[in-house]
């Protein structure tokens, strides 16, 4: 029996402003996103392999009908194929060569810890998210900042789902359960589930939320009776259509196979401290963090793409700190606050990187 999908109106507890939860690191949710063989076919079809956008008007979406999570069961027998797999995207250099990623992807991995011996289990989970924005005032003006799904912390957060999975999933009592979402590649394993199907730009899409979902996997002593094992799909859009690779600012979403240059993405470098390579302009930039243009314009996000909620908004004196690169205890408390534990405010050593995404949306002005 397949899974049920669990719609928002299910849960009486999620805040007006927001949807899920948190990913740390998008890298790694992205670690396994380029698995797809180097070779895969692309097909141009009737667009003429352009992506051009159809003329009508794109469709909306009831946010009640958005399945607030998913998920799909496979044994941890499976691990050694995964890893296997994953090992041989490593060798083949398809996680890309920027060191700085290497090294933050590098303890992800498909094994049992030490500690949970006995595991049987792993439940992946997608999670539903939407875009939020965040009003910053400066000098009379209010910068309206987007703030992508996979950077602020929200009430179905990973504590949450593992209540969830306890009670709604395995129904079974004294069964231990094992957040282990910042330790293996997820977009592999959902894919490898059948929870999500690989997509052009090297994001996992799941039916009902699109590439809007936010990918946890939970250990278990519970042996499921279910094996959701399948071949990986690619999203049926895919095959006649290149909007993505239109779009990406940086070019790095291949036009020839289903690959995306990991070296050169946006968002590997919003999210890193330090200097933006030359050929990053500043009119690429258009989020506090990541990069959400391959997201926005594809047919499967129709109707869901256009769904966004709000922040609080940040005051003139702090949007003025913040620029100033002058944090103190009260402004990361107020900041941690108002953007839902927004990674870059979480401690004045990654503050750095907040006054410089800040000041690249907020140019020319005088602080």
């Amino acid at each position: 029996m397949a899974p049920k999908d669990f719609r928002l109106d299910d849960f009486n507890t999620v805040t007006k402003v927001s949807r899920l939860s948190r990913r740390e690191w998008l890298q790694r949710a992205m670690a396994a996103a380029v698995i797809l063989p180097q070779d895969y076919p692309g097909g141009w079809g009737d667009w003429g392999g352009r992506g051009r956008r159809s003329r009508r008007p794109r469709r909306t979406i009831d946010p009640s009908q958005i399945p607030s999570y998913k998920y799909r069961v496979l044994p941890v027998g499976r691990f050694a194929a995964l890893q296997k797999e994953y090992d041989a995207a490593r060798n083949n250099r398809q996680l890309g060569s920027n060191k700085m990623y290497l090294d933050q992807i590098a303890a992800l991995n498909f094994k049992v810890p030490g500690d949970f011996s006995n595991a049987k289990s792993v439940v992946v989970v997608a999670a539903y998210s939407k875009n939020m924005y965040a009003n910053f005032r400066l000098n009379g003006n209010s910068y309206r900042i987007l703030i992508p799904f996979q950077y602020y912390v929200d009430d179905l957060n990973a504590d949450k789902l593992a209540g969830i999975i306890q009670k709604n999933i395995i129904k079974t009592p004294g069964r231990r359960v094992m957040d282990v979402s910042a330790k293996m590649p997820l977009k592999l394993l959902a894919a490898r589930s059948g929870l999500g199907r690989y997509a052009r730009n090297g994001l996992v899409f799941v039916d009902g939320m699109g590439s809007y979902n936010v990918l946890y996997a939970f250990l278990t002593d519970h042996p499921f009776t279910e094996d959701h094992w399948t071949s990986m799909d690619i999203l049926e859009e895919c095959n006649h259509c290149h909007a993505c690779e239109r779009t990406c600012p940086t070019r790095c979403i291949s036009r020839w196979s289903y690959s995306v240059n990991i070296d050169q993405c946006l968002t590997l470098y919003n999210e890193n401290p330090g200097s933006f390579p030359n050929y990053i302009l500043g009119s690429m930039h258009h989020a506090l963090m990541g990069c959400m243009q391959c997201k926005a314009p594809c047919p499967a996000n129709e109707g869901i793409a256009e769904l966004s909620g709000n922040l609080e908004d940040v005051s003139e004196e702090e949007t003025r700190k913040i620029m100033r690169g002058t944090p103190d205890d009260a402004l990361l408390k107020s900041l941690q606050r108002k953007l839902r534990q927004f990674r870059a405010v979480a401690t004045k050593d990654q503050f750095p990187i907040m006054k410089r995404n800040l000041s690249v949306l907020i140019r020319g002005e005088m602080v």
